[in-house]
């Protein structure tokens, strides 16, 4: 049988960090309380305070990847629009 990972949510992970960052428990009944290894709660603790709250949201590279190929469309097509602007003020000012 075979057992799946827990994945906390950004919340939780900063919860737990900042009652570590605290000091007003232990690490171990931190970990006890919530249910999740010791190594865990000091890992969490030191991204906490080196890079903040943040740090914890779940961007995976797939959607950063896609955000990136979005933007790229975008810029190409406000390009084409800028292409196509100026074609059309050219032929107005034959006209005009």
């Amino acid at each position: 049988m075979t057992t799946r990972r827990k994945q906390h949510s950004a919340q939780f992970k900063f919860k737990v960090a900042l009652e570590a960052a605290k000091g007003e428990q232990t690490r171990n009944q931190i970990a006890s309380a919530h249910g999740v290894h010791p190594g865990q709660v000091t890992e969490w603790k030191q991204k906490l305070l080196t890079e903040g709250k943040e740090m914890f949201g779940r961007k995976t590279g797939r959607e950063a990847a896609e955000q990136a190929t979005r933007e790229a469309e975008l810029y190409e097509q406000i390009g084409r629009l800028k292409m196509e602007l100026e074609w059309l003020k050219k032929k107005a000012a034959q006209f005009g």
